[in-house]
């Protein structure tokens, strides 16, 4: 049997032609959405994408879907993202930890840059310098002091290095110009334990994990890490005010996408995602967490983790950091 010339051109373009006549067929989405998450439940990222995604799945139709995939710095759960098809039902939150171990892992095993296409920010967080409350430091200034005098003695927990917090405190350590011991703990619980033993004499760490025991007097903060001062502790004073102008460490996590996802799907994720995030109860339940809900272009998303990536980069370099 002979085929028509039209026949024959159908029939080349038809795997070409495949992806756009499905999206012709149906509306997107038309089914569940996942997103893989590179921490456990109930952390902050993992709570704020559970709270924007449930009211998404609104806007949407479709039901979110929060795949928690901890482990390999945030590199299983950014791999299962960019292994999946590049059709939209597959998602993956970033935060500045992917900027940071790009700046200090030997290799993830993925590109956040190449392999991602950016969608949205979804919130800002700054980090509290907080003491235990039986400590007799009232500001940074008064910690900056002792150990100044007492070179060496003064211990900063952090959770394990190559996270934004380890290089919160490499960065203050030399801003600071102190001579202090960085110690790395599996989990905040345990440093703040640890604080609160006084087996260390300061944590940094997100406002979520502390806010009971500074409400409790049970830990002082001694400063915040934002521009501006947080909105959960409005009397505390930036690392800025307190006299160090270059100190800014504002965490974030966005939504992205494989790369080669259409710009057309992308364009709607960011579109309903500024509704969402625009909704006055939701940024009062995420100021609560000490979260600024604010979503950006996809564009605006891109050049943050480029800056971010070479910020923390200069930072590992300046100090002296092995790549992990």
């Amino acid at each position: 049997m002979r085929l028509s010339r039209r026949a024959v051109t159908a029939a080349a373009l038809a795997p070409a032609l495949a992806p756009f006549m499905a999206r012709a067929q149906g509306r997107y989405p038309d089914r569940p959405i996942r997103v893989t998450v590179p921490f456990g439940p109930g952390g902050l990222a993992d709570v704020t994408i559970r709270l924007v995604g449930e009211r998404l799945s609104q806007r949407l139709g479709q039901q979110i879907v929060v795949v928690n995939q901890p482990g390999g710095a945030g590199a299983i759960a950014a791999r299962a993202a960019t292994s999946a098809p590049a059709d939209g039902y597959t998602l993956a939150l970033l935060t500045n930890g992917t900027a940071v171990s790009a700046a200090t892992a030997r290799s993830l095993g993925f590109d956040p840059l190449a392999d991602f296409a950016p969608i949205s920010t979804l919130g800002f967080f700054e980090f509290v310098l907080a003491t235990s409350s039986a400590q007799p430091y009232r500001t940074f200034r008064d910690l900056q002091q002792a150990a100044q005098a007492s070179p060496g003695k003064l211990n900063i927990g952090t959770i394990q290095p190559g996270s934004t917090q380890h290089l919160a405190a490499v960065l203050l350590r030399s801003l600071a110009r102190i001579d202090a011991v960085i110690v790395p703990f599996r989990t905040t619980p345990d440093a703040l334990t640890a604080l609160l033993r006084r087996d260390v004499d300061l944590v940094i760490d997100g406002f979520s994990a502390m806010g009971g025991m500074l409400r409790e007097g049970q830990l002082r903060a001694l400063a915040t890490t934002g521009a501006r001062r947080s909105a959960a502790l409005p009397d505390v004073p930036t690392m800025i005010e307190s006299g160090f102008a270059d100190y800014d460490v504002t965490s974030w996590n966005a939504l992205f996408a494989p790369a080669a996802v259409p710009a057309d799907i992308v364009s709607r994720l960011n579109t309903e995602l500024q509704a969402v995030l625009a909704d006055p109860a939701l940024g009062a339940r995420l100021a609560e967490l000490g979260i600024a809900a604010r979503g950006s272009t996809p564009a605006e998303l891109g050049q943050r983790l480029r800056d971010d990536i070479a910020r923390w980069t200069r930072v590992a370099e300046q100090a002296g950091l092995e790549k992990l």
